[in-house]
């Protein structure tokens, strides 16, 4: 007879993780939901096994909103070697290509300044996008190379941090999307050089700040205490929580009476007052303003549910 499937708790939030280097993103995800004994977890974006920094994992029903981070800004630190081309772009890949560095401030300066723009960026092989219902970087380790679409990104700030010897020191923040690595291997080649990522870290994500960031072994710390007691009490793991709504958090409010969302509950487009001409919403409940779900502003004006909140018995 087989047991019973075990069923974690109904944690609901985001957990803003200071990833360590050399983890993939699955697994650390999978240690987070263990210690939180959550029975649903995702992540909002993998970080590469070389980067470090900013991952939000979302718990429970925050899982249902993490898409709205995909789309999200983010500001990372880099630290490039020049003079080297690998065929990851990083320094987890191998070189393929080696320059002498005949470069001066001047030339320096005014190659980072073409970046700082909108422009057209074509994904590199070793990413988790998909050609075909198979991942970019599948093909890239069987050394096949399939077309990829360049598609747009803003780089909205380029900050140069220091340059020593074969080093260049970075820090940049920028639009959906983007790839550090493309940017870095494209600006080695406008040196003439050749260039790959060392150091990767990630910064900040949508408006999530830095100081919520927790390691991996500060939540270890924190769960073993628990499990010392007979019946855990995960008040202090769940304080670290950020609300479920936080990853939409950029987008517009719209608050219903009670009588009306128990119908917007039901997934009826309701009307309300004071919405946004259209697009899409955060949906909050009487004076309260609990967080119940996304919806869009239909073009007859109605508020009309497209992601809602499961409510859980206390």
């Amino acid at each position: 007879m087989s047991r019973p499937r075990r069923r974690g708790r109904d944690v609901h939030g985001v957990f803003l993780l200071d990833k360590q280097q050399g983890a993939s993103s699955n697994d650390v995800l999978q240690k987070v939901k263990r210690l939180f004994n959550a029975n649903k977890a995702g992540h909002t974006g993998a970080l590469d096994p070389l980067a470090t920094g900013m991952l939000p994992i979302c718990l429970g029903e925050a899982t249902k909103f993490s898409q709205y981070l995909l789309y999200s800004n983010k500001r990372y630190r880099v630290i490039a070697r020049l003079g080297e081309r690998t065929d990851t772009s990083d320094a987890d890949g191998n070189i393929v290509e080696t320059r002498p560095v005949n470069i001066d401030q001047q030339m320096l300066d005014a190659a980072l300044e073409s970046f700082r723009c909108e422009t057209m960026q074509v994904p590199t092989m070793f990413s988790a996008l998909k050609y075909q219902g198979r991942k970019l970087y599948e093909y890239a380790r069987e050394g096949v190379t399939v077309p990829r679409e360049a598609r747009p990104i803003t780089v909205f700030e380029l900050q140069f941090i220091r340059w020593e010897g074969d080093e260049l020191e970075l820090e940049i923040h920028v639009s959906k999307g983007t790839y550090i690595r493309t940017i870095i291997d494209d600006l080695g080649e406008k040196l003439g050089c050749g260039a790959h990522v060392i150091m990767l870290r990630r910064l900040q994500v949508a408006r999530y700040p830095i100081d919520k960031m927790t390691t991996l072994e500060q939540l270890q710390a924190v769960a073993a205490t628990l499990n010392a007691a007979e019946t855990p009490d995960y008040a202090p793991l769940d304080v670290l929580l950020l609300p479920m709504d936080s990853p939409a958090e950029e987008f517009p409010v719209v608050n219903l009476p009670s009588a009306v969302a128990a119908s917007f509950k039901q997934g009826m487009p309701v009307q309300a007052t004071n919405t946004p001409p259209q697009g899409l919403v955060r949906v909050t409940e009487g004076d309260e303003q609990k967080f119940i779900g996304m919806a869009e502003i239909a073009s007859d004006g109605r508020v009309a549910p497209r992601r809602l909140v499961v409510e859980f018995p206390a």
